[in-house]
């Protein structure tokens, strides 16, 4: 019997590897922007060369130097993800497979963010910033028909990073560096079809639930780990009225561990621990696996044509070919799965305006186009991803000289993302229509 189990028996990797392809709708890939709402009120256009924006910690350190004093804000964004499964699948049998549309699959979560900047006398500026580089929430109704595909997936990434920045010519040029601790946190779990798995071997055939679809379980993982980065940047603004920005965060790598949780129907397992082969399979135990986020390089423009109106603009690649392939070891005896994914690097093109109504209020607003790192062959119903259109906007009330506060709404609009996958015997096929609303709050306050 084990040399039918093992080749199919890989169910937890392929759920391990499935969940490490994960997926928001309102960013690239599982990349989340939004660390400042100030700057997600235009679309982010600019955010690294806005000397009023403690996030510049992370978008561009080199901007911390035309800081004054000591700054401090703090973020908040929630996030109201919606998309929808329209398609259906079938078992290994030919025969439709059970179950609904998986409901709403997008959850309500909160991004905060917190930043601290500090301008000394000589030039010098540090900062401190903890914020979510990366992250998703997600979850399908219990039983829908893709379940073999995805069930719920729940991902943070949280970053801590320290930054310097010196002016080399003071108001024209200045850089800055930074290191940056990250903790990655994944938990996610998918049906498994055992009824399928013992089908495929002829002598539990006859077994009546030895049928697709007719013994179903769940398999649930959890991993964490730490990784270290860093960052770059450079700022230069040739006059008064313009600044440019170029900055780069590096990859981080995880190595994932953490545990299997194995829900597997009686009678199945009584099959599993009546042979030496198979006894040892599908109980809970340790897993690892490794990820790798992205790089993500970028240039910031703004042009202030006025004391009151400015334009900005903002490119930015995301290194995802860098998720070339997941890789996942087994505590037990099932065997190294290795998953590839083949992503592409993608673009974000942003362009945004700012008007100064007067001493007190200020109007933004946004457009952007954001590319996906998928394409039908890697799309699956944990990154049912497309290339997606935003439309921000935003403000800034000054309550006094040295405090303000921010709000950001930003609407994002995801093309319909065609799917088509087969994997242990049954295959889902459709499209995923989804989009996403952002409403952000901050507040600064400059010592």
């Amino acid at each position: 019997m084990r040399q039918y189990v093992h080749p199919r028996f890989s169910a937890l990797a392929l759920s391990i590897a499935g969940a490490l392809s994960l997926g928001q709708v309102h960013a690239s890939g599982f990349q989340l922007k939004e660390n400042s709402v100030k700057s997600m009120g235009a679309a982010f256009a600019g955010a690294g060369v806005r000397t009023d924006d403690s996030s510049v910690v992370v978008n561009n350190p080199a901007t911390m130097a035309r800081f004054e004093g000591t700054s401090f804000q703090v973020d908040a964004t929630v996030i109201d993800l919606s998309y929808q499964f329209k398609g259906s699948g079938t078992d290994a049998l030919g025969r439709p497979l059970v179950g609904g549309d998986g409901g709403d699959a997008g959850d309500i979560a909160a991004v905060p963010a917190v930043s601290m900047i500090h301008k000394a006398d000589n030039d010098l500026a540090f900062g401190i910033m903890i914020s979510a580089p990366f992250g998703l929430k997600t979850e399908y109704d219990s039983g829908w028909s893709g379940r073999y595909f995805g069930q719920k997936s729940e991902v943070e990434i949280v970053d801590l990073t320290l930054a310097a920045a010196i002016d080399i010519v003071p108001n024209r040029f200045s850089v800055g560096a930074g290191v940056i601790y990250s903790r990655a946190d994944v938990t996610l779990s998918r049906g498994i079809d055992f009824g399928t798995l013992l089908f495929s071997n002829a002598s539990t055939r006859p077994l009546p639930f030895a049928r697709p679809q007719a013994a179903d379980g769940i398999a649930e993982v959890q991993g964490d780990n730490t990784g270290y980065g860093w960052l770059v940047g450079a700022n230069f603004s040739p006059t008064d009225k313009l600044a440019i920005g170029l900055s780069y965060r590096s990859e981080i790598d995880y190595e994932l561990s953490g545990n299997a949780d194995w829900t597997v129907p009686g009678n199945v397992a009584a099959v599993f621990a009546a042979s030496p082969a198979t006894r040892n399979l599908f109980r809970d135990g340790a897993i690892t696996a490794k990820l790798t986020t992205p790089s993500v390089t970028s240039v910031d423009v703004r042009y202030a044509f006025t004391d009151r109106f400015a334009m900005m603009a903002s490119w930015s690649e995301t290194g995802w070919s860098s998720l070339r392939e997941v890789r996942i070891d087994f505590a037990n005896p099932d065997p190294e799965s290795i998953e590839p994914f083949e992503w592409r690097d993608t673009q974000f093109v942003s362009l945004g305006a700012e008007l100064k109504l007067n001493e007190r209020f200020t109007l933004r607003a946004g457009l952007a186009f954001d590319e996906t790192p998928t394409h039908i062959e890697t799309r699956t119903p944990r990154m049912p991803d497309d290339d997606r259109i935003w439309y921000s906007v935003g403000g800034t009330w000054n309550a006094s000289d040295a405090l303000e506060i921010n709000f950001g709404y930003t609407r994002i609009e995801v093309d319909s993302a065609p799917l088509d996958l087969d994997a242990g015997g049954s295959r889902l096929a459709g499209s995923f229509d989804g989009h996403a609303d952002l409403y952000g709050v901050s507040a600064q306050y400059r010592f």
